[in-house]
């Protein structure tokens, strides 16, 4: 993906599109002996399912100083600014600190913005990926953030503190950027960890948080690859810790109970020899953990191949960075690899049966037309993807498309998310049908009650995805939030006028979503006193006579059609056996 699966800059940030839930604010203080300084750490999300790594990582190295005292106040995007300012400003920190990205950067300013006024003492310092490029501007804009990190913070960080309140020192700090006292701008380049294995880990730190339903687990860092639109397109070189080091670190993480390991590493198969001794230590900790990866479909050998064919089921949730389907697009983003040993790969991990890939393109690359994108997203449902993620493409800050915009022809927004907004080959209007088209995407092919029905239409009807996606538009649904229910109903009601055929595949997903039997989409299915016939070919589940049973008819004058059967015992919303009526000894016909 573009953003990378995880970009460490000064502190470390994934970029994920998690739903919002209800929050409040919360925040832990640490107490120890000694007290000299104390640093507030603004912990800034988008919701309090998602967790960043940014604190616990800094706060490992400087562990052993006993005259540090470390607050947190967490807090999400969507909180009243007053409110965190309050549970902050009660603290009076001597530094305050924050990681900024794309989603909190601009409440996180009205935040630190009160606290200067209420703080005046107070040194406020952030990092994170807003601070890749050029800082002069943000920081004489912004003349209450007292300096930025740019870069990798891990070693630099405690240098910083050794002088953090004798700005005169701070021209020796590796990739800090700040405003002298005559108003001069500073820039001390970028800062790279040279001992990324010999970091004391994350979870070493009492700030790590093992209360998420996951965890992220840092295995290299920096990319080989070059795409100009990503953060990580130029850091180099690819550091790694061994598997022995990975191997400890997960039993700790094992130990603590958690189910889910998103592995940070920009592209786990780079390096095959590698990537196979990963899967093997994976191994050592199924069933237990499930393993999230981040993979170069153009870069599969045989070897590895082989591998993934026989790993068991449930281990590995694969993300195959695709980003278009197109060789110019590629070529332009200067991402690494041959589209066709990118397609045959994708092709390959969409088979494969023992886990789910997810495959992702980004509309507004240059060079990349809306026509292509609908087409591509085609070619993924073909094959299968358990996920088509559409994003739009940001142009982020220290990125060489971001640099070379005007050459490429692109316009994008200068405020955060950095959107783009037109490119020679897609309009204005043009970028918003592919952010509906995504929405669409979300909203049926990517929930698994209606992929299979979504797939089928969209494979079968060159038309499908366009006319439902105008039909979504003209009732103003494409942007409001939808119960799994309420798709079902459009999308039944949307197949009986236009897509008939398709009409009792819709209700079949219905029921086997476990949806009501007295809503429209279940208008056929027969429910009172069913009695099973004298043959059926059973799909899936055992017949049992206690089981009640329904059907669906296909066709009126045949009796031919789908038996359901429901536990009357347990109340089980979805079917447990399904079976196709063989009356007549006569075939049933199943469209594709």
């Amino acid at each position: 993906m573009y953003f990378s699966i995880l970009h460490w800059y000064f502190s470390v940030q994934i970029y994920d599109f998690i739903p919002i839930q209800k929050t409040k604010i919360s925040y832990l203080c640490i107490n120890v002996i000694l007290l000299n300084m104390k640093i507030l750490w603004i912990d800034l999300n988008s919701s309090y399912a998602h967790s960043s790594l940014a604190l616990p990582a800094l706060q490992a190295q400087v562990i052993a100083n006993n005259s540090i005292e470390w607050d947190i106040v967490s807090a999400t995007i969507n909180e009243n600014a007053g409110m965190v300012v309050d549970a902050i400003y009660q603290h009076h920190p001597d530094i305050l600190a924050a990681t900024t990205w794309l989603f909190n950067h601009e409440q996180l300013l009205h935040i630190t913005a009160r606290l200067k006024k209420l703080l005046p003492k107070s040194c406020i310092i952030l990092g994170g990926p807003e601070f890749l490029g050029n800082n002069e501007e943000f920081l004489r804009k912004n003349n209450f953030i007292n300096c930025v990190f740019r870069g990798e913070g891990e070693e630099a960080f405690p240098q910083w503190l050794s002088c953090w309140n004798q700005p005169e020192q701070w021209q020796s700090i590796p990739g800090l950027c700040y405003l002298s006292q005559e108003k001069q701008y500073i820039d001390n380049g970028i800062a790279r960890v040279l001992n990324f294995s010999n970091l004391v880990p994350p979870e070493k730190s009492p700030f790590f948080n093992w209360d998420k339903p996951f965890v992220q687990l840092e295995t290299t860092r920096g990319c080989f690859n070059t795409c100009a639109f990503c953060v990580s397109g130029g850091e180099k070189p690819v550091r790694t810790l061994s598997i022995e080091t990975i191997r400890e670190r997960l039993k700790i993480i094992h130990q603590h109970g958690i189910k889910n390991v998103r592995v940070l590493d920009r592209t786990f198969n780079y390096n095959p020899r590698r990537a196979k001794e990963l899967l093997q230590l994976f191994l050592e900790f199924s069933p237990d953990i499930r393993f999230h990866l981040e993979i170069h479909p153009a870069l599969l050998s045989r070897e590895l191949t082989e591998e993934l064919q026989h790993l068991p089921a449930g281990l590995l949730h694969l993300e195959a960075g695709i980003q278009s389907l197109r060789e110019p697009v590629l070529r332009t983003s200067k991402r690494m690899g041959k589209l066709n040993d990118a397609l045959e790969g994708l092709k390959f991990l969409c088979s494969l049966p023992n886990m789910e890939t997810h495959a992702d393109l980004i509309a507004g690359l240059p060079l990349y037309t809306l026509t292509e994108i609908f087409e591509d997203v085609r070619t993924l449902a073909e094959y299968d993807a358990g996920e088509i993620q559409l994003e739009s493409l940001k142009l982020l800050p220290g990125t060489e498309m971001r640099r070379n915009a005007e050459e490429l022809g692109i316009i994008y927004s200068p405020f955060p998310p950095y959107e783009v907004l037109q490119t020679h080959e897609i309009s204005v209007s043009e970028l918003q049908t592919a952010r509906r088209l995504s929405r669409l995407l979300d909203g049926f092919y990517n929930t698994s009650a209606w992929k299979n029905i979504t797939r089928k239409l969209i494979l079968y009807n060159e038309d499908f995805l366009y006319r439902f996606l105008e039909h979504l538009t003209q009732c103003n649904l494409i942007d409001q939030p939808m119960s799994l229910e309420k798709r079902g109903i459009i999308l039944y009601e949307f197949c009986k006028k236009n897509y008939p055929l398709y009409q009792t595949d819709v209700s079949i997903a219905w029921i086997e979503a476990g949806m009501s039997l007295k809503k429209i989409p279940a208008e056929k299915i027969k429910t009172k006193r069913q009695i099973p016939p004298a043959s059926w070919k059973v799909i899936y589940g055992e017949y049992k006579e206690n089981l009640r049973l329904c059907f669906l008819p296909l066709d009126e004058s045949t009796g031919q059609g789908y038996w359901f059967g429901y536990e009357s015992e347990t109340q089980k919303i979805k079917p447990v056996f399904k079976a196709i009526d063989l009356k007549n000894q006569e075939p049933l016909k199943i469209r594709h």
